[in-house]
């Protein structure tokens, strides 16, 4: 346990919560909304410091990231908690949990494991990286330190200042952009995305390197406008070469009665994308998909051949046309 960042006192031991656009107001002995930030005799703490309930090792591109490092494997952590109330959490065990739970691993500990077993970097993801903040935050420094990339698998609602102070240490980050504003008031439990957005384009204007997911969810996200509206704003916003990812859904917590996404909609999707003038635009959770490669925008080549994880080449200029494909993380790359 640590005390936490971004909060202030009010009267009566109250606390107020800053850490992201819920700003909850926390009576002693209770946690706000996450779960996992507690008010103690008017004190602010984390529950989940160096107490992971995931650790493991992935591919970076099953984050997704797709032209971060292209081809390595991290570590992957996470603790319990989440900010948001997403009605579809595939990890709604450990997003919105009874009980703190997760083993004891410091920061320390998390970055020896890495420079031990020759792992590149760390993703944060499975739940909110946000909510563990401080716990990121440390872990982030020392892998710094040690010449490990820091990314993060994030649902973007955090504010303005924690976003910039986590910006100075990451250099990846996935956000997952759900929907327009009905979709995360029907469906995230939050009033609407504009915070999301922020963050976003702010995380952008830091410096780190960004790529947008959107889960194409029958029935609640997945119209033609909808699509269409969420591209301009990606386009217009980060700009044509972010990569952008459209997954599949398949169901899960409290939406088990939609059916997954047709492959006829995840294509449409593309096609929107891409005719838009988006140029790196993929399909997910989709085995073998053709659209999980890379194609040069220009000629249409493959420049970087996947199938599922696995890397099978990675062209940082297209051989055929000579286009240069934007890749990050290089000096990470074997």
């Amino acid at each position: 346990m640590k005390q936490a960042l971004f909060w202030k006192p009010l009267k009566g031991r109250k606390v107020k919560c800053q850490l992201c656009p819920r700003f909850c107001n926390i009576s002693e002995g209770k946690t706000g909304y996450c779960g996992v930030r507690q008010n103690q005799k008017g004190r602010f703490y984390s529950l989940v410091y160096g107490r992971p309930c995931s650790f493991n090792t992935d591919p970076i591109e099953k984050k997704p990231l797709f032209h971060f490092a292209p081809g390595t494997v991290c570590i992957s952590l996470s603790t319990v908690g989440c900010n948001l109330g997403c009605l579809h959490c595939q990890n709604w065990e450990i997003s919105h949990p009874e009980a703190v739970f997760g083993r004891e691993m410091s920061p320390e500990e998390v970055v020896k494991y890495a420079k031990d077993n020759h792992l590149p970097g760390i993703a944060y993801t499975y739940t909110e990286p946000t909510v563990f903040f401080e716990y990121a935050l440390d872990t982030m420094k020392l892998a710094r330190k040690a010449g490990l990339y820091n990314v993060w698998v994030s649902n973007g609602y955090i504010n303005p200042e924690p976003a910039r102070k986590a910006a100075r240490y990451l250099d990846a980050i996935n956000v997952d952009l759900k929907g327009d504003r009905e979709f995360y008031k029907k469906v995230c439990a939050v009033p609407d995305h504009k915070p999301v957005l922020e963050a976003i384009k702010l995380f952008k204007k830091e410096g780190v390197f960004l790529e947008v997911t959107n889960l194409l969810i029958p029935g609640y996200n997945d119209k033609e406008k909808q699509i269409q509206e969420l591209v301009l704003w990606v386009k217009k916003n980060l700009g044509p070469d972010t990569p952008l990812h459209f997954s599949r859904f398949y169901p899960y917590y409290r939406v088990k009665d939609v059916k997954p996404t047709p492959a006829e909609t995840l294509d449409r999707a593309w096609e929107t994308a891409t005719k838009s003038g988006m140029h790196y635009v993929y399909v997910g959770n989709v085995a073998g998909h053709p659209k999980e490669n890379t194609y040069c925008p220009k000629c249409g080549e493959i420049v970087i051949k996947r199938t599922g994880y696995y890397i099978e080449f990675v062209k940082e200029k297209c051989e055929k046309c000579g286009e240069k494909i934007p890749i990050a993380g290089e000096k990470w790359m074997k």
